[in-house]
């Protein structure tokens, strides 16, 4: 339903800028290929001793390009559902609507809806879309979808969980100081205060650290580089402006879809850029893969992904080499584990007695 005196529908048709298939590839296939790609050439990264086996590299790089699609397929699909949902529910004419309807003015009586346009001059009279000449779906169905704008929501889905993504391999984020500093200087002095001792005196390491020599900014080319992604998203939510497809409000209401979804997307499966060092969450259990129950309060458990033959060999390959080290990481408890045997044995033999107890922090 709509009004044929409506400056906000009259605009003319115009060709999109950004078609429907290059909104696929710029949204899709490209951060699809990007997050493949960084997946392939920079995991496990520095943390990964020389002596890790390469099967335990690649079953890394496998994860971490399996949970940064998956992350990007919730993303998208998240957004496209609610999208599109709207769209149908609302029903809101484009504001070229008229253009493409091309009213038949003499049928104004038979699908008059409301409106008292025929009863007080200059007042609308509300119409439906039957008064239109033109009854392909160009006019019936998509110009009556104006908000929220799919463009705008599928590109940002698409472009900001990439960049959230980019901003964690590459370790790309606002300095910060740690919950905990390592600076015991109440001055915050501006230079490392190193205490002199006397000769054939212990040196205890007792030091400041200056809280600004605690954290750096990132490289301005990786800035660069991970707000690439953005900056496309912008260029295609504009265009829907300028094409006339969309009203300002219909272009917010899709950014800030696509902006949920992205980062929801992102959180679902990665640890936080700041603090998770590039890594995603690790897999479930494999007791708890579909379904935890009552009273456990976590997916994942000490009995790991493994069956019971599967998990001796991973325990004979952890053993063969060294471990890949980072946040998160399913092989970490295993290597523990291993230290702590070790331990164990020194004690029993009289060796390493007073050798610390593992903790949980």
């Amino acid at each position: 339903m709509f009004s044929l005196i409506d400056p906000a529908i009259s605009y003319p048709v115009k060709p999109d800028t950004v078609r429907v298939s290059v909104l696929l590839v710029v949204s899709v296939i490209a951060p699809a290929l990007v997050i493949f790609i960084v997946s392939m050439l920079l995991v496990p990264g520095r943390t990964a001793a020389r002596g890790t086996s390469t099967a335990l590299k690649w079953r890394r790089k496998f994860w971490e390009w399996n949970t940064g699609w998956m992350g990007l397929g919730v993303s998208l699909a998240g957004a496209f559902m609610v999208t599109q949902g709207l769209k149908d529910l609302v029903g809101k004419p484009r504001p070229d609507l008229l253009a493409r309807c091309d009213p038949d003015l003499s049928l104004l009586g038979q699908y008059a809806v409301s409106g008292l346009g025929a009863l007080v001059g200059n007042a609308p009279i509300m119409v439906d879309y039957h008064i239109c000449r033109n009854q392909d779906s160009f006019t019936t169905n998509d110009g009556f979808a104006a908000w929220p704008s799919g463009h705008a929501s599928f590109s940002w889905a698409g472009l900001l969980y990439l960049t959230f993504f980019l901003c964690a391999k590459f370790a790309v984020s606002i300095p910060y100081l740690a919950p905990r500093t390592h600076s015991r200087d109440h001055n915050l002095a501006s230079f490392d205060l190193h205490h002199h001792h006397r000769k054939n005196e212990v040196d205890h390491h007792d030091e400041t650290i200056p809280l600004r020599n605690q954290a750096a900014a990132p490289p301005v080319y990786l800035l660069i580089l991970a707000f690439v992604p953005i900056g496309t998203a912008f260029f295609v939510t504009v265009s829907r402006w300028s094409d006339y497809r969309h009203a300002g409000f219909d272009i917010i209401s899709g950014a800030v879809i696509g902006i949920f979804f992205a980062w929801f997307g992102f959180r679902w499966y990665h640890l936080p850029i700041r603090t998770g060092a590039g890594w995603s969450w690790g897999a479930r259990s494999r007791e708890r893969a579909f379904y935890t129950g009552l009273g456990i309060p976590s997916y994942v458990g000490e009995e790991g992904w493994h069956s019971s033959r599967a998990a001796a060999a991973y325990r004979a390959d952890l053993e063969h080499g060294e471990n890949i080290l980072g946040s998160g990481h399913q092989d970490q408890p295993a290597r523990e584990m291993v230290g702590e045997r070790g331990q164990n044995s020194e004690s029993s033999h009289g060796e390493g007695k007073y050798a610390p107890q593992p903790h949980v922090v």
